[in-house]
C-alpha cells in the first residue's frame, strides 16, 4: 500500500464524523444552546459505547458496569470544581489523595518497610506520568546524592515506552537489555549493563507487551548490591497481582516486601477501576520523594510548589479514584481478579488450541500471540477489527495481545473472542496479503528505516488534530 493511500485509509478510520455531524473549526458567533451541545456529546458517546460495553476492547475500559460508571459520575459531579493546587479551598482533595496513596502502598507491601523509610508517594495523571516522575526523581537523586553527572536507566526491551520517553525528556541514557525465551528480563544481561552510572534499574509486573512478570526478586537483589534504585512498573498489574497471589497463583514477590525495591508505579485507572486520569507513584522513604517535588521561592507571583508535573489538577478525578477504592475494598478487588484470571486462563488455552497460533510466554491475563509463517498476524488483527474487536499490535516479534478486563468476564464474551479469532486466522490464511488500517503500518515498520517510520507516526498524530 502506498503512503498516500495508507493515510487516506487512516483518515477515514480516524475521522468518521466528517460531514455527518456539526463541526466547529472556529468559535460559534453565538453560543450553541446547552441542550443541543449536551445532546451531541451524548450522541457521540452512544455511538462509541457498544464496542467497549460488549467486551470488544483490549484493556481501555477496565470495569464499565453501568452502576459503577454512574457512581463515579455522581462523585465527579460533586467535586467537578475542586483543584488540589488550592488545598485551602479544597482540603478534601488532600484527604482523597493521601488516602489513595496510603491504600495503594498498603496493598503493595508497605507494612514491611522500615519505619525510618516509610513508603510514600503521590497521585499522578496516569502511568506515563508516574514513570516520568520516578525517572526524573532518580536522575536528580543520583546527581545530588551519588555524584553521577549523567545518570542512566537500565530496563528490559519490553519495559514500557514511557521509560524511553523519560530518557528523552530528561536526557538520561537508556540501556535496554534483552529478554529470555519466556520474554522476562535477562538477568545476566542486566547485571552486565549495571555500572557506576546506573541511577535506576527497571522491572515490570507484568510487562505491557506479553503480560509476563520479570524476575523482580533477583532484579531487586542485584540492584541493592550495586547501590542503584529499583523501580517496579506495576501500572498494569498493581491492582491484580496482589490478589492473584492471595488466590494461589504462582507469582513471585514483586513489591516493597523486597528490600531492594525503592519505587513502584500502579495505575488506579486500570484495574483500580477509577475514572481515566489517575495513577500512583510510590517511593521507599520521604527523602527520595523530595526529588520529585518542584518548589520555587523567588517568583514575583509568590511561593510556588507542586508535587507532580501539573500545577492545577482535576480534584474530581482523585475523588472518583478514592470513591472507587473505598467502595470496592479488598473483597471486591479479589473477586474481580478471580474473574479476570479465570477468564485469562480460558482465553490463553483457547488461543493456544488454534492451529497456527502460539501464545508468547506464560501470561496470566494479558495474552500475546503470534502466528505461523504464511499467516500475517497483523492481518489477523485487522480481520478481528472488522469483526468489532480492538486489539493491540506488538512488534519484535510481530504479535497481537488482548488485555482481559471485567468486560471479558461477562457471559459469552470469551467464547465469542475465541470463535472470531479462529475464523480470522482461517480467513487470513486463505486470503494472504489483504489488509488495511494500521496493519500495513506495522508491516512497513519492520522493513523501513526508522526515520521514515517516525515521520509516518508523526503524520498520524497530525491527522488526529485535523478538524
Amino acid at each position: 500500500m502506498e503512503a498516500d493511500e495508507l493515510m487516506a485509509a487512516l483518515e477515514r478510520q480516524l475521522k468518521p464524523y466528517r460531514g455527518t455531524l456539526p463541526s466547529f473549526p472556529r468559535l460559534p458567533e453565538a453560543g450553541v444552546p446547552r441542550a443541543e451541545v449536551a445532546g451531541l456529546v451524548e450522541r457521540l458517546a452512544a455511538i462509541e459505547e457498544s464496542r467497549w460495553r460488549d467486551g470488544y476492547a483490549s484493556g481501555a475500559v477496565y470495569h464499565g458496569d453501568p452502576e459503577h460508571v454512574a457512581f463515579l459520575n455522581r462523585v465527579y459531579a460533586a467535586q467537578s470544581q475542586s483543584n488540589p493546587l488550592h488545598p485551602d479551598l479544597w482540603p478534601s482533595a488532600t484527604k482523597f489523595e493521601a488516602e489513595i496513596v496510603s491504600m495503594t502502598a498498603g496493598m503493595l507491601g508497605a507494612r514491611h518497610a522500615d519505619p525510618a523509610a516509610p513508603v510514600v508517594g503521590t497521585v499522578s495523571s496516569g502511568g506515563t506520568e508516574s514513570i516520568l516522575l520516578a525517572m526524573k526523581t532518580y536522575r536528580d537523586f543520583a546527581r545530588a546524592r551519588r555524584g553521577i553527572a549523567e545518570p542512566e536507566i537500565v530496563a528490559p526491551v519490553t519495559a514500557h515506552a514511557a521509560f524511553d520517553k523519560a530518557a528523552r525528556y530528561f536526557d538520561m541514557p537508556l540501556i535496554r537489555v534483552p529478554v529470555d525465551d519466556a520474554f522476562r528480563a535477562d538477568l545476566a544481561a542486566m547485571a552486565a549493563a549495571v555500572t557506576d552510572r546506573t541511577a535506576v534499574v527497571v522491572g515490570s509486573s507484568p510487562s505491557f507487551p506479553h503480560g509476563v512478570i520479570d524476575p523482580i526478586p533477583q532484579i531487586a537483589a542485584l540492584v541493592a548490591e550495586r547501590g542503584a534504585g529499583c523501580h517496579v512498573d506495576a501500572c498494569l498489574g498493581g491492582f491484580i497481582v496482589p490478589w492473584a497471589e492471595k488466590l494461589g497463583y504462582p507469582v513471585p514477590p514483586f513489591d516493597f516486601r523486597l528490600p531492594g525495591v525503592t519505587s513502584m508505579s500502579a495505575d488506579t485507572h486500570k484495574y483500580g477501576y477509577a475514572a481515566k486520569g489517575s495513577s500512583v507513584v510510590l517511593y521507599r522513604g520521604r527523602d527520595l520523594r523530595q526529588f520529585q517535588y518542584y518548589t520555587t521561592v523567588d517568583w514575583p507571583g509568590g511561593l510556588y510548589l507542586s508535587p507532580t508535573f501539573a500545577g492545577s489538577r482535576p480534584g474530581a478525578l482523585s475523588a472518583t479514584c478514592w470513591a472507587a477504592m473505598v467502595s470496592i475494598g479488598e473483597r471486591g478487588y479479589t473477586e474481580a481478579a478471580r474473574r479476570i484470571l479465570e477468564t485469562g486462563a480460558k482465553v490463553r488455552d483457547g488461543i493456544a488450541a488454534i492451529p497456527g497460533v502460539r501464545v508468547l510466554g506464560d501470561p496470566l491475563w494479558v495474552i500475546a500471540f503470534a502466528t505461523e509463517e504464511g499467516v500475517d498476524v497483523f492481518g489477523v488483527m485487522e480481520n478481528m477489527s472488522g469483526r468489532g474487536w480492538s486489539l493491540n499490535g506488538l512488534q519484535r516479534p510481530a504479535a497481537v495481545h488482548i488485555a482481559i478486563t471485567l468486560r471479558h468476564t461477562l457471559p459469552g464474551v470469551a467464547d465469542r473472542f475465541l470463535a472470531d479469532l479462529r475464523a480470522a486466522v482461517e480467513e487470513v490464511r486463505a486470503n494472504p496479503g489483504v489488509s488495511s488500517g494500521l496493519a500495513p503500518v506495522y508491516g512497513m515498520a519492520a522493513s523501513l528505516p526508522a526515520e521514515l517510520v517516525h515521520a509516518m507516526l508523526s503524520a498520524y498524530l497530525d491527522l488526529t488534530f485535523e478538524v
